[in-house]
């Protein structure tokens, strides 16, 4: 059985796979069917009709999970529809969004071949209480904006060619 999209995220706290569900979600109310699963649990995309792969940024790199995620599947990407998307900065700036997308952008480079159809870095979460020292002294901070986060997932049916109409047929 095909599955419309599969969600891929690569996450050391849990932030980015919950960004992960809420895709699946909206994906869900456009009459699509999905599946998340961790980018590193994924051995195949033979039965899927799309991809999205969201990944989380630390220290200035995206998570390995989602790197080896896109070099283990490089050439079933080339052939099916994908999206990507980080989280990345712990700071609402201009400048840290810019940041994060330029480092999302070298990550994305390693696989030149690889065209993804959206991609997108919204704010971060970072909790203290699972991070070891220094960084369990930082201020807790949430600046994923699920608003954001929902509209752009209401496009994907569109950009990745699985609308309704494309659906139906």
């Amino acid at each position: 059985m095909t599955t419309d999209v599969l969600i891929a995220y690569a996450s050391k706290h849990g932030s980015t796979e919950q960004v992960a569900r809420r895709i699946a979600e909206v994906l869900r109310t456009h009459g699509l069917t999905t599946k998340v699963d961790q980018a590193a649990a994924v051995r195949e995309l033979d039965s899927f009709r799309a991809v999205v792969l969201g990944g989380s940024i630390y220290m200035g790199r995206w998570h390995r999970d989602a790197n080896s995620f896109l070099q283990r599947h490089a050439a079933a990407l080339d052939e099916i529809p994908f999206a990507v998307f980080a989280l990345g900065p712990g700071k609402n700036t201009e400048h840290d969004f810019e940041e994060s997308r330029h480092q999302l952008d070298h990550a994305l480079a390693k696989e030149p071949e690889l065209a993804p159809r959206a991609v997108t870095v919204f704010g971060g979460k970072i909790d203290p209480e699972h991070l070891r020292f220094p960084f369990n002294r930082m201020h807790a901070i949430d600046i994923r904006d699920w608003p954001t986060i929902h509209a752009w997932a209401a496009e994907l049916p569109g950009v990745l060619g699985l609308d309704r109409e494309a659906v139906s047929a």
